[in-house]
């Protein structure tokens, strides 16, 4: 007779079923380990597949679209009339692409063995004779059993905050109810301007609706840098998005029609919001108050688990990924990233550790934003003798071809040697240039070296040639 879950010792057991933690699983099954995969949720794909990353991107390349559609004229495209919005299929069209990869885990789960196993996954304390339990409450009908395994990978996720005192409904949104809207509203306002709140605004005003974005703090995506959120600022305004940074709330409630937003702005003056929607866009928090961390030595901080360069935790053979990790970025690629690395320690193959300033930020808005290591501002406080090379993609052919001429591309290097400490972009598909800078800073390339790595022509990327050219104030095309 098979083995059933209860008797089985699995090599591995994942706690949680976003991209983390499939992908662990997938990356421990090809080591050939005994994976077993315990998820909450109905379906894998976690946040990311279903209320984030690809439904929102998906969003994002309706409107960009839309946008084109909206300006056929001037690429010669006559005859269509007015375009009409259909907003059903929009969501519709959204809705198939998640199917579509939902079904594609289930079967990458099949190919490789996993044992994926529907439920909610507790820590009951140390290993004992070297194996860990799990207690496993059971989707639907809440059924207990336990799972054993000798190493336990924690990758439980994060949640949207809500600012005090505010509840999730149809008016006030977060990104989960903002995926799922009816129509597209005729106001919005949006509480912050990190990756997720520039997005939705971009997504919205893309689409006709009148938005206002409320930022506590004094620009716009603050990680990034600085220039990068002056051109955002600069672009949207142009596009009629009304920009409040150094904005607080102080109040959010629901009127007759809509909500009403009281905020303070950045003069100290009371002002008055009114629209039909607000999206609150304020951060994520970790996802790990009933994982069972308090019967462990893991360290938490304010829900963050604390891990070392291997994704080890305090507890022997329990490690964390993704979202829940202090100090790492709430980023699909990251968290994904950081599963293959637990996994490889694990199974005890070579790995590199996740390096902090060797990850892609990426925000999908129009014109898009890639960036990756330091800003000037941080190179600079780092103690850094820098160079910087700045190239508009007013002057790249392929940008004039495609009809997008905002943003820039920037290089942060270093000026004795020529090392590549920073890249930042902001327009045309800039979410797939930095993946050349990544590489680059990866292999320890310099501008010199750069500057005769032949780019295709025409291409968006010879905007990132131009760039490493300006930085000895040789660009061609500017």
């Amino acid at each position: 007779m098979p083995e059933t879950v209860s008797e089985t010792i699995y090599d591995v057991a994942v706690i949680g079923g976003g991209p983390a933690g499939y992908t662990a699983a997938i990356r421990g099954a090809e080591y050939g380990l005994k994976v077993a995969l315990i998820d909450a949720s109905p379906k894998l794909g976690g946040t990311c597949l279903h209320v984030g990353c690809i439904p929102t991107k998906a969003l994002l390349f309706n409107a960009e679209l839309w946008d084109h559609l909206k300006n056929a004229a001037e690429f010669g495209i006559a005859g269509i009339g007015t375009p009409q919005l259909d907003w059903a299929a929009v969501q519709t069209r959204k809705n198939g692409i998640i199917t579509k990869h939902v079904k594609g885990l289930e079967f990458l789960m099949k190919k490789h063995k996993i044992a994926v196993i529907g439920g909610y996954a507790r820590l009951t304390g140390a290993a004992k004779d070297g194996v860990h339990t799990l207690d496993v409450t059971a989707i639907g009908d809440g059924a207990k059993s336990q799972v054993k395994a000798k190493n336990v990978i924690l990758a439980s996720g994060s949640q949207a905050k809500m600012l005090p005192g505010l509840k999730a409904n149809e008016r006030i949104l977060t990104n989960i109810e903002i995926l799922s809207l009816q129509e597209p509203p005729k106001s919005l306002v949006v509480i912050g301007a990190g990756a997720v709140g520039v997005e939705f605004a971009s997504i919205f005003r893309s689409f006709g609706t009148e938005v206002t974005i409320l930022e506590f703090l004094p620009r716009v995506v603050p990680v990034e840098d600085e220039e990068i959120s002056k051109e955002l600022v600069r672009v949207f305004k142009k596009r009629g998005i009304d920009i409040n940074t150094g904005a607080k709330v102080e109040q959010v409630e629901e009127t007759a029609t809509g909500v009403r937003v009281t905020f303070t702005d950045v003069n100290g003056t009371k002002q008055v919001k009114e629209a039909e929607k607000v999206l609150v866009a304020v951060g994520r928090a970790p996802q790990t108050s009933d994982v069972g961390a308090d019967k462990t030595r893991m360290e938490v901080d304010r829900g963050f688990v604390k891990v070392n360069e291997h994704q080890e935790t305090a507890e022997p053979c329990v490690y964390a990924i993704g979202d829940i990790v202090a100090g790492l970025p709430q980023l699909a690629h990251v968290g994904a990233m950081s599963g293959m690395i637990a996994m490889a320690k694990i199974a005890g193959r070579s790995y590199r550790p996740v390096r902090r300033d060797r990850i892609p930020n990426c925000t999908y808005t129009e014109p898009q934003i890639g960036s990756a290591g330091l800003t000037e501002a941080q190179a600079k406080e780092k103690g850094h003798e820098i160079k910087v090379g700045k190239f508009p993609f007013g002057g790249n052919s392929k940008a004039t071809i495609v009809g997008s001429h905002d943003g820039f591309v920037k290089i942060v290097s270093d000026a004795k040697y020529g090392e590549i400490l920073g890249v930042h972009i902001i327009g045309p598909q800039a979410t797939e240039l930095i993946a050349e800078a990544i590489a680059v800073m990866e292999l320890e390339g310099t501008v010199e070296e750069m500057m005769f790595t032949i780019h295709a022509h025409p291409t968006l990327s010879e905007s990132m040639l131009d760039a490493y050219g300006a930085v000895n104030g040789m660009a061609i095309n500017a």
